[in-house]
């Protein structure tokens, strides 16, 4: 079925289609949801909770992107929700695990996985993982953030730096990447 033709039948809310596209996002979806989640039972949560809502608003697709693209923003704003609601995302924008912690830019070696580095990231506290999967993983700027988690756009840049400095420190304590040399540095997202 065309990605027009299910649209156009979930608007009429035939049960086929909502399996069918379900079936077909639901995987990249809780790969997201998981991102932001902190274990599997909560990003299925968020993935229910985002699909509900997928076709609740399905009539308000305009079919000016790829439907991937509006699931895609629909879910991660569910997400962003749910920890807003939750003030879990808030309890934890304290800046106690940053500490004397320097950011580095350079790239992630190609060997490790991306499972490897997703775990690694979901390592980071709440607030920093946020940040860095809206600014790195989604692409949105740090004034959009910002206003997705009610913080200043200086506070989501700080976040988003202080997130590649823990991340780095992970990746090296875990083994995952080699310690820079003097004047080099090695995350970069």
């Amino acid at each position: 079925m065309t990605e027009e033709a299910l649209v156009i039948a979930c608007i009429r809310n035939d049960a086929n289609a909502q399996q069918e596209l379900y079936a077909r996002y639901s995987p990249k979806m809780l790969a997201l949801c998981y991102r932001y989640a902190r274990n599997r039972e909560d990003a299925e949560d968020m993935l229910q909770e985002g699909f509900i809502k997928v076709f609740t608003q399905i009539s308000q697709f305009r079919h000016t992107g790829t439907l991937e693209g509006w699931i895609r923003r629909i879910m991660v704003h569910t997400c962003i929700n749910i920890l807003k609601k939750n003030r879990k995302f808030s309890d934890s924008m304290d800046l106690i695990h940053a500490s004397g912690i320097a950011a580095n830019e350079d790239t992630i070696p190609s060997i490790l996985q991306a499972k490897q580095v997703v775990e690694c990231i979901r390592m980071l506290p709440l607030g920093y993982r946020t940040v860095l999967n809206l600014y790195a993983i989604e692409g949105y700027s740090h004034k959009e953030i910002g206003k997705m988690l009610d913080i200043g756009e200086s506070t989501s840049r700080s976040q988003y730096t202080r997130a590649k400095a823990v991340l780095e420190e992970i990746l090296l304590r875990k083994g995952l990447m080699p310690a820079p040399s003097v004047g080099q540095t090695n995350v970069m997202l």
